[in-house]
């Protein structure tokens, strides 16, 4: 349990510390100061409240009305002065944890989409669901790193403020809540600890799987429809729902047998205070009134000292939350020096795109993409890639672009934003049509007339009216057929004019006529592309043929040889 302490303060400080030193830390100590402002008025409204309580108790005992009705109205001002202070803590301290939350999600965010570490997750199984861990873990954090906090501390002040009290009337009772107190946290943290937080960090795992299965339906409704697949999807939906039921079951017997060891120990706190002091009530040596301070007391100390035995469900919770963003956080921090193998294909930036003495691997090294693969691509000399399905056509350019870098060899290229890549299946951008039509390059201004004369040379003339506009909004994976979206990428590189396109099958959906279309307004456009393509049809925009023969072989010609050899 030591070691597992030790681990979470560490995952903790790491996760937390940042933001306290950074831009923002001012703003983030300023508000903390009053909120432990505002927890001491909290709990010096409690003691006073205890105390009135007592004078209450006495006042009716002596049956004494003047002393009754005085406490009354003490209590009914003070009650002015403690609400807004309640009010006021709660506000400051969910203000703060937007703020953190906020701060803290950017930053994620920034390491998440540089070095294109969304891209190396997919092939990192032991990082699953990111998309949780940003949204839902991130806010988990911060609110309960908060909630725990002022928690905390306002024990701490509670037994500060309430010992003088206690001391004053019983000194047995305070040495018997400390045993108290120190035995039954020793108990829980020991017999329940590891336990329900391996439990709760499963469960966190498993409702997210349950959800991603669900949203992968609902994302690919139309392709199971097609293939009537619904009792597969439902079997495997239904699956993952299994595990999380099971892995809750598990969670609900361990969290019954904590609430039958909590519950006994706070109940019991309501008779052992008045049993060790009522011998001197009963003697008369104490007011009635002064046990029921030291009976308020005594709860307010074991509340504070206890705090581990009431909380920790929801600290395993908070501990199995935290060991997944941290895990997340530490792969991200990693950068791209993780995840990149030992050899390593050079990329370097020139204003041609070339390959010289490259040799790539499969992902999984188990065979030869290319080997001493030596090639460029002129300006204006097109290039299409050609071979059987599988033989690494599309890693070729996935190394490129710089996503695939397991191998030897130089790759010299343009920079990013003067190369534009068209997989088979475009990318729709949440927005707009204007959006669609502009990414990645969404902040550059178009006049509308441009827009519209770039969406007729694509033969989507009638796209703007049929949507309800530029501006329309719509889910465009889903309104748009593949055939319209190949277009609409096309689109996009006739309107940017980067200097190379790659071009990955993406004209696969499309007849042949409005192929040929497109690979003439490209051929007549200042930008040099390379293909990656099954039809031969196509061979006539392109003055080489680089053509994969497998376990790294390769053969390079101009197209006129290339067909009089074929």
């Amino acid at each position: 349990m030591i070691k597992l302490s030790r681990d979470f303060w560490t995952r903790f400080l790491s996760l937390a510390t940042p933001y306290w030193r950074s831009d923002e830390k001012w703003i983030a100590w300023g508000l903390l100061a009053a909120l432990l402002l505002l927890s001491l008025g909290q709990t010096g409204s409690c003691v006073l409240f205890n105390q009135q309580s007592g004078e209450l108790t006495s006042a009716l005992a002596a049956k004494d009305p003047d002393r009754f009705w005085r406490t009354i109205y003490e209590c009914l001002g003070w009650l002015i002065v403690a609400v807004p202070i309640y009010a006021l803590y709660y506000f400051v301290r969910d203000k703060l944890g937007i703020l953190w939350r906020r701060w803290l999600t950017r930053e994620i965010l920034d390491r998440y989409f540089s070095h294109r570490a969304y891209y190396a997750l997919n092939s990192n199984a032991s990082i699953d669901n990111p998309d949780q861990r940003i949204a839902e873990d991130i806010g988990t954090f911060t609110q309960k790193s908060l909630y725990f906090l002022l928690i905390f501390l306002g024990s701490f002040i509670n037994v500060v403020a309430y010992s003088g009290v206690l001391w004053s009337i019983s000194r047995p009772l305070v040495y018997f809540l400390l045993i108290y107190a120190i035995v039954g946290t020793l108990v829980t943290t020991l017999l329940f600890g590891r336990v329900l937080i391996g439990l709760n960090f499963l469960q966190l795992k498993k409702e997210a799987d349950f959800r991603f299965g669900l949203i992968r339906v609902r994302e690919n409704a139309e392709s199971v429809a097609l293939y009537r697949g619904e009792k597969q999807e439902l079997s495997q939906v239904d699956e993952r729902f299994d595990s999380v039921f099971k892995n809750y079951t598990k969670l609900v017997n361990r969290q019954f047998l904590l609430n039958l060891f909590a519950y006994c120990y706070n109940f019991l706190t309501i008779v052992i205070p008045s049993a060790i002091i009522a011998s001197r009530v009963l003697s008369g040596e104490l007011e009635v009134g002064r046990m029921v301070q030291a009976a308020g007391a005594f709860t307010g100390i074991l509340t504070a000292l206890a705090i581990v035995i009431d909380k920790f469900d929801e600290l395993s919770r908070f501990a199995a939350g935290i060991e997944r963003l941290d895990e997340f956080v530490k792969f991200l921090d990693a950068g791209s020096s993780r995840r990149k193998p030992d050899r390593r294909v050079r990329m370097v930036r020139g204003k041609e795109l070339a390959m010289l003495r490259l040799s790539l691997r499969t992902l999984d090294d188990q065979r030869w993409i290319v080997s001493n693969l030596t090639a460029s691509v002129k300006p204006g000399a097109g290039l299409v890639i050609m071979g059987p399905s599988g033989c690494g056509k599309s890693t070729l350019l996935r190394a490129i672009a710089g996503l695939t870098i397991a191998g030897t060899g130089m790759i010299m290229r343009p920079g990013l934003k003067h190369m534009m890549f068209l997989p088979q299946r475009p990318y729709m951008v949440l927005g707009s049509l204007r959006n669609q039509i502009l990414y990645p390059f969404t902040d550059r201004f178009h006049f509308d007339e441009e827009l519209l004369e770039v969406l007729e040379s694509v033969n989507l003339p009638r796209l703007v009216d049929r949507v309800g506009g530029l501006d329309a909004e719509a889910d465009w994976g889903n309104v748009l057929s593949i055939g319209e979206q190949q277009r609409l990428a096309f689109a996009r590189v006739l309107l940017t004019k980067p200097r190379y396109a790659m071009l990955d099958e993406a004209t696969s959906a499309l007849d042949a006529r409005n192929e040929d279309r497109l690979y003439r307004l490209l051929s007549a456009s200042p930008t040099t592309f390379v293909s990656v393509s099954h039809h031969e049809s196509i061979r006539e925009y392109h003055q080489n043929v680089l053509e994969l023969l497998g376990e790294g072989k390769w053969r390079l010609q101009p197209v006129h040889q290339y067909s009089a050899a074929g």
